[in-house]
């Protein structure tokens, strides 16, 4: 039996980015009960593919009883609501065969990834303190994408010094902003610039220097989506929740690679039920934004271990 519940986790703080804030991660469980083992899955759905709490509801709610992983691919797209069905069916039958994930897989075991904690977009000076409370994290990184970006950006790298940084500006620039801010980007010893201008308005990456290594995060979903961000980004993000799943994200994962991109695996905001899975993809990453628990005030139960040595992998009583 598939049951889809609803469930709501309290933020630390408001998390902002330049579309919006949020106090709150509202997500989906999917619970498969077959076969006395019981199995777990989590998305998030996303106003910005189209997605609601609703309309990924209607869409698991409407599967076969009796659902097997290598069916669901042909009977969902990809993005939330696959992806947590498919990484209940993952958890299942390592349940029911009463071993990890990657033993079934000949994989080998996981180990701990450091992983970005990511600085919400507010006033320079509200960003400067947090980075300076999370300037002994390895790993930041900024929210961009509006006005005061450049002192924002200022105001981070002043309030940790010695972290590596990633800045995200979420569609929110356009190409003249980009090259205003890249020489202070530079200055600043950023890493990664990730998804500077909107999907579908990206060709001009073609012609535009990248001396910073640009990732395509609402650019890149799945599979089908990497041929057409050849010659304009250099790294993707990619998030079980746009991949639709586990089963998805290997393989898009596996042909990037070939394809030349670097890989980031990322997340939205959701529990550690939400993130164990992506622990697994994470393995073969080049950057991990798996922060979701640490900006939550509330977790499930037996939640992911973070310390210096990053994100763990799942206990067997939360996934996998």
């Amino acid at each position: 039996m598939l049951t889809v519940l609803e469930d709501r986790f309290r933020l630390a703080q408001t998390f902002t980015i330049s579309r919006g804030s949020k106090t709150e991660a509202q997500v989906l469980t999917v619970r498969i009960a077959r076969d006395g083992a019981t199995a777990w899955g989590e998305c998030v759905p996303y106003a910005r593919y189209g997605e609601t709490l609703e309309s990924v509801r209607r869409q698991i709610q409407g599967l076969p009883d009796g659902i097997l992983r290598p069916d669901l691919q042909a009977l969902l797209p990809a993005g939330a609501a696959r992806n947590a069905v498919d990484c209940a069916l993952w958890d299942l039958e390592a349940k029911a065969a009463g071993k990890r994930i990657w033993d079934l897989t000949g994989a080998p075991p996981p180990r701990p990834i450091l992983t970005a904690y990511t600085l919400s977009l507010a006033a320079p000076e509200t960003m400067q303190q947090a980075a300076a409370r999370n300037a002994h994290r390895p790993i930041l990184k900024v929210k961009l994408g509006s006005p005061d970006d450049l002192a924002r950006l200022h105001a981070v790298r002043t309030g940790a010094p010695g972290s590596a940084l990633l800045v995200d500006a979420n569609e929110g620039w356009t190409a003249e902003t980009y090259l205003a801010l890249l020489p202070h980007l530079r200055a600043a010893g950023v890493a990664l610039i990730e998804q500077p201008f909107p999907a579908g308005q990206d060709a001009a990456l073609a012609n535009l220097p990248r001396p910073i290594p640009v990732c395509a995060d609402e650019s890149c979903h799945d599979r089908s989506s990497l041929p057409a961000l050849v010659g304009k980004y250099d790294v993707v993000n990619l998030k079980l929740d746009k991949t639709g799943g586990l089963t998805e994200g290997v393989l898009t994962l596996d042909l990037a690679r070939a394809m030349g991109f670097g890989v980031m695996v990322g997340c939205m905001v959701g529990s550690s039920l939400a993130m164990a899975p992506a622990v697994l993809l994470a393995q073969g990453a080049d950057w991990t934004d798996l922060d979701g628990p640490l900006l939550l005030a509330e977790d499930r139960p037996h939640p992911l271990r973070y310390d210096d040595a990053g994100v763990h992998p799942p206990d067997a009583n939360l996934w996998g």
